[in-house]
């Protein structure tokens, strides 16, 4: 069984930043800019699950949300519209990924993350309530016993007020080191753009070495210096279980 984190889709973020910059300057390009990011899901989405697929009226009913908000005049501060907006970039991922994987005969179940991590209500830096978040992720063996996958997002999460905060920087990666402290899984699996840890940038150096194992203590040192594969404090919930 597995819990699969996922982030947006790619720029999706950078689209929905630049969405947020339009509507606290209350220009005219706001609407424009959700319209290219909800059409730009949609293909995708039709993509995966075949056109007329009623994961599309989902996605719809996402980026209503934002409508809303972008009817409104600006009252709120900008960090806290900052996470309301960005954060549907994960919801609507994370829905075509589990429908996907419910077409192909999976067992899954799409999981509001906003549920179960709860943190203070510092926008965009959000910090976790480890106590609360850990009994809220009794739900997620539940489900386990019933599902093979679960699908949920990463980077955001829920203040008590029930409102949507984020985790800040490297926050997917951050979200499966919380569940897998919470849930003493056997081990995390982050997938990027390289094979695992090298021991230089290969964007800058063309012969680089994998490491094939390496401390959690080596790899904070090496993200201190600039190592940007993994995030510190992904790793600090690992390390205090010694989770691989």
């Amino acid at each position: 069984n597995a819990v699969i984190v996922t982030s947006a889709k790619g720029k999706t973020t950078n689209a929905l930043e630049t969405l947020v910059k339009a509507y606290m300057s209350e220009s005219d390009e706001a609407n424009k800019i959700l319209e290219e990011i909800k059409q730009d899901h949609f293909q995708y989405a039709q993509a995966l699950c075949g056109v007329g697929h009623p994961i599309l009226n989902e996605l719809n009913d996402l980026f209503v949300e934002i409508e809303w908000i972008l009817e409104d005049p600006v009252i709120d501060p900008y960090d806290y519209v900052y996470d309301q907006i960005v954060s549907i970039g994960e919801l609507a991922s994370t829905k075509v990924v589990s429908q996907y994987f419910v077409d192909q005969g999976i067992k899954a179940n799409w999981l509001d993350i906003r549920d179960v991590i709860l943190t203070d209500n510092r926008h965009r830096e959000a910090r976790v309530d480890w106590e609360i978040t850990q009994k809220r992720s009794n739900k997620i063996k539940t489900l386990l016993e019933s599902y093979d996958v679960i699908v949920t997002q990463g980077y955001i999460a829920s203040s008590s007020e029930n409102f949507t905060t984020t985790l800040g920087r490297e926050g997917s990666d951050y979200t499966a080191g919380i569940f897998a402290y919470c849930l003493n899984a056997d081990s995390v699996t982050i997938w990027k753009d390289v094979p695992g840890v090298l021991n230089a940038d290969p964007r800058v150096f063309a012969e680089t070495t994998l490491l094939e194992h390496i401390s959690y203590e080596e790899a904070i040192e090496m993200a201190f210096y600039g190592a940007s594969v993994i995030h510190p404090k992904t790793l600090q919930p690992l390390e205090r279980k010694e989770i691989k």
